[in-house]
């Protein structure tokens, strides 16, 4: 047997690389370098100080326009996706879930994920079909199965619109899920009800790599992530396990201000 046929085969990429990126707005640089791999199967915690760049990075991957990526790639499963819309991207199997869910009145839960349910598999979803997923993810979830036809997040609780944010995470069924600070503004119990959920689907497809922005310890306890990487001033300055986060509870974010 040859050397050639006996070598390993190459390991697969990572499930998302993020290489020197540097991003600005308006002129102002905000990512100042950042280096960052998720894997497939693995929860992996984004923490920092406030205007560290954090929730940047999250609109930034997800390829929001308001930011311009001035250097650096960002690669899904190995492929340069600096350049891909946002639709683009989210058909390809990645999936943000906001800070601050937008509210759009007038068009149902089930309408919405319809859609983009249809544009993610690339064919048209009947409503019988969505509304099937629908009731089994809600119960799965503990969800009321009327809350399919309230409008999308309008007049919704803050837990209310971080569940919604999970209930289309497992409908949609990315490989990539960034949760940019999905705890910000819950209670402890919300905050719980939230995690499960997320418990829930990577159950179900234990592939998924998870990306959390979060300024708490908290939610990761709940999460129990694998990795830990700690942005400052738009760089990542350290990365760990778990015992990272402790610290960072403990002591705060002084001792890595430059």
């Amino acid at each position: 047997m040859s050397s050639e046929a006996a070598a390993d085969p190459e390991p697969p990429p990572p499930l998302l690389e993020i290489e020197d990126l540097h991003v600005s707005v308006e002129g102002v640089p905000i990512l100042k370098g950042v280096d960052l791999t998720v894997e497939s199967g693995r929860v992996h915690a984004l923490m920092g100080p406030n205007g560290s760049g954090k929730s940047t990075l999250a609109n930034v991957l997800l390829g929001s326009p308001a930011y311009v990526v001035d250097s650096g790639a960002i690669r899904f499963k190995g492929e340069d996706v600096t350049s891909w819309s946002t639709d683009v991207r989210g058909k390809a199997g990645m999936f943000l879930a906001f800070q601050e869910p937008e509210s759009i009145a007038g068009v149902p839960v089930i309408q919405f994920l319809r859609q983009a349910l249809s544009a993610r598999r690339g064919m048209d979803m009947s409503v019988l079909e969505v509304r099937l997923m629908m009731m089994e993810w809600m119960e799965k979830l503990g969800m009321d199965p009327a809350f399919g036809e309230r409008h999308l997040n309008d007049g919704f609780s803050g837990g209310e619109k971080k569940r919604n944010e999970i209930l289309q995470m497992a409908i949609l069924e990315p490989e990539l899920a960034v949760l940019d600070e999905t705890d910000s503004g819950l209670d402890v119990d919300a905050l719980r009800t939230v995690a499960r959920g997320v418990h829930t689907v990577r159950e179900t497809r234990p592939e998924l790599g998870v990306l959390v922005i979060t300024h708490y310890q908290r939610m990761l306890d709940e999460l129990a992530a694998d990795r830990v990487h700690l942005l400052v001033d738009g760089v990542i300055v350290a990365e760990g396990g778990p015992e990272l986060a402790e610290q960072l509870e403990a002591e705060g974010y002084d001792a890595w201000r430059t």
